[in-house]
């Protein structure tokens, strides 16, 4: 355990030699995983009953239900219900996940871990998988929205010199509470006032402020709310200000740029939502709980390389 670090030093960060001496091999790890997905017993995940029974052969569905004679492994109901990727190999990829937050590409996993970069690829898409949806409670207290444009490449000069950034890009949208630093992200459809309004009153409740950086996007809001016009070069006026989104969104794009490079159109959701969910989670929980929480998060989903 790590002491007295720069960031966040009260949590308790496992290094890479601890997570290998706990998990020394993928049935260690599964003992693990079992224990993260049901905490209270084994069950079977088709109707939850307790009845279940150890196969005599270990095989990647080593558990059987004694009635219905359903036979499951803690992969099934998971956005990876079998395969040949090990689990400590797994746990591996969620440690990495969760401790390097700028870098955590495909090409690393595959380097350091030993598989293929297209498993790689499929793994860290798996672990994203989990936080489709992003934050699911309405923000009360005050807080900030934006939106940026992500994904997509200009494809002619000529776009570039007629002022069309967005063209062949994704517009997401995005709030952050001032206080909890909880953020919530989507893809939208466009950038225009309605849109994005509609995108805030999913998110808010009515005592919620809301700050905005231009005049435009809160006209009409039925939240309290107050802009700064940065058109004007005003970016802060008391507590008016959308630093903090822009600042989340900064760090979005240097992980993109710097990791990933390329991001494809169809992907930006499950990118954003990711990242937005590790933002959520890793400034207050332990490293070995915020695996357990990623592990839980994508049970019940499915997600095939294809």
């Amino acid at each position: 355990m790590m002491q007295n670090a720069p960031g966040r030093w009260q949590r308790t960060v496992v290094t890479v030699m601890e997570l290998l001496t706990r998990l020394p091999d993928d049935s260690t790890a599964e003992r693990r995983f079992e224990k993260t997905r049901w905490p209270e017993g084994r069950f079977c995940p088709e109707c939850e009953s307790l009845n279940t029974v150890a196969l005599a052969s270990r095989t990647l569905i080593p558990y059987g239900w004694r009635d219905c004679r359903v036979h499951f492994s803690v992969h099934k109901g998971k956005v990876k219900r079998s395969g040949k990727v090990g689990l400590q190999k797994w746990a591996i990829a969620l440690y990495m996940w969760t401790t390097d937050i700028k870098r955590t590409s495909s090409m690393k996993l595959y380097r350091e871990v030993g598989i293929r970069e297209a498993t790689a690829w499929l793994l860290m898409q798996l672990i994203r998988e989990g936080f489709i949806g992003g934050h699911d409670l309405p923000f009360p207290r005050p807080l900030e929205a934006d939106e940026t444009a992500m994904g997509g490449k200009r494809k002619a000069l000529w776009e570039a010199c007629a002022g069309r950034g967005n063209v062949g890009k994704d517009i997401v949208a995005g709030v952050k509470d001032q206080k909890s630093k909880q953020v919530s992200t989507a893809v939208v459809g466009r950038a225009d006032a309605k849109t994005l309004q509609h995108f805030v009153l999913d998110r808010t409740e009515s005592p919620a402020t809301v700050y905005a950086d231009e005049p435009r996007a809160c006209t009409g809001l039925p939240r309290a709310h107050e802009a700064v016009n940065h058109s004007a070069g005003e970016y802060v006026r008391d507590e008016a200000m959308v630093k903090g989104m822009e600042g989340f969104w900064s760090l979005f794009k240097l992980v993109y740029n710097g990791a990933f490079h390329h991001l494809s159109e169809k992907h930006v959701d499950r990118y954003g939502s990711g990242f937005t969910g590790r933002n959520n989670f890793r400034d207050d929980l332990d490293t070995l709980d915020q695996m357990a929480l990623i592990a839980r998060a994508i049970v019940g989903n499915r997600l095939r390389y294809a």
